[in-house]
């Protein structure tokens, strides 16, 4: 790629998705699938080379339905090297269908004031105005620029950078599916520039020493009306070593389904989290059998600001770093107070953070 040693130096890794599918050469029907790698995506965005010295590299080239969380580790030690090599900063390239859950997986394992940026499409490029050469372009302004320093893994798509940890995908196929709605964009995009307007703090209680071979199986059921406690039951004898459940309102289920869940939570950790996908799982305010304060009253570990997926994605990698119940329970706790805490201009971004 180029080499202007008067650009900071951008590492682009490909994941696959929509943003490198297409036809093969000379389909005129059918769909499209991952072909195009990290240096295909590139040279199709001849602007880059003004912003940064782009090094590529294919990682994977799947749909991101088939990514797993040990491919999530094993590209976190990645970016972490090319951290150590001198990189100013990484770009991901994905399909969007993930990006909610990968880019919190990131913000949790890549612990650099460096940034991570992770970005795709929503339409491939065979169709009219696909929108992944744009998404890459301000992708990477925002990895090359000092604005997005110690700011955690980021997610850039239609000209708007959200936290990895508020942003969730919100509709199937628009352009502007991404938002963050408990908090809001992070910033956006104007004329190449990033633009922050408030910076989240660092996340604390965060795992280390994860390994990408040992990440155990952690569920995630849904409460629904009328629901029953069959499938919670069957938790444990499936071999999940947690689960997440995310409970109806502010962290409400059936009175039936109580017993269960908190049999369960006496030997695995269970997590209450809301369905609704934004606000904060209630701790005081409701009293009837299975309301937040009925469960919370047994050992249940309230997600807080996260949601089910992204609650899956911390028990998932606090098991895999072999955290018990209690420091399972402390995590949830410190990831949910340090968004909360005052910003301190200048402070490094693992600085004073407690790891697991």
């Amino acid at each position: 790629m180029n080499h202007d040693a008067g650009l900071p130096r951008v590492v682009v890794f490909s994941l696959g998705g929509t943003i490198a599918s297409t036809n093969t050469a000379g389909e005129t029907a059918g769909g499209v699938t991952p072909r195009l790698g990290a240096r295909d995506l590139v040279e199709a965005v001849p602007q880059l080379q003004k912003v940064a010295e782009l090094e590529t590299v294919s990682f994977r080239q799947v749909a991101s339905s088939d990514l797993t969380l040990q491919d999530i580790v094993a590209l976190a030690a990645q970016i972490t090297g090319c951290f150590e090599a001198g990189a100013s900063g990484a770009v991901v390239t994905q399909g969007t269908d993930t990006i909610e859950e990968t880019s919190f997986a990131l913000d949790l394992l890549v612990r650099d004031h460096r940034p991570v940026v992770v970005t795709g499409a929503m339409r491939n490029p065979t169709l009219a105005g696909p929108d992944g050469p744009a998404n890459l372009l301000a992708a990477v302004q925002v990895a090359a620029g000092p604005e997005a320093a110690g700011l955690g893994t980021l997610v850039v798509l239609n000209d708007e950078i959200h936290a990895a940890r508020f942003v969730r995908k919100t509709h199937t196929s628009s352009p502007a599916t991404f938002h963050s709605p408990t908090v809001g964009r992070l910033g956006w995009m104007t004329e190449g520039r990033p633009r922050i307007a408030f910076r989240a703090p660092t996340l604390e209680g965060i795992p280390t020493g994860v390994n990408e071979q040992e990440v155990p199986p952690v569920a995630l059921l849904t409460s629904a009306l009328g629901d029953d406690s069959r499938l919670i039951a069957q938790v444990e004898t499936l071999g999940y070593a947690g689960l997440v459940i995310e409970a109806l309102g502010g962290g409400h289920v059936p009175s039936h389904v109580v017993p269960v869940l908190a049999d369960l939570a006496s030997r695995l950790p269970v997590v209450l989290a809301s369905r609704t996908g934004s606000g904060e799982i209630l701790r005081e305010t409701y009293s009837f059998p299975g309301s937040e304060r009925d469960l919370l009253s047994r050992p249940l570990i309230p997600a807080g600001f996260l949601d089910g997926p992204k609650a899956r994605i911390l028990l998932s990698l606090l098991l895999a770093a072999g955290a018990n119940l209690d420091r399972v329970r402390t995590a949830f706790e410190q990831i949910n107070t340090s968004i909360t805490a005052p910003i301190v201009s200048g402070a490094h971004p693992t600085a004073g953070a407690t790891a697991y």
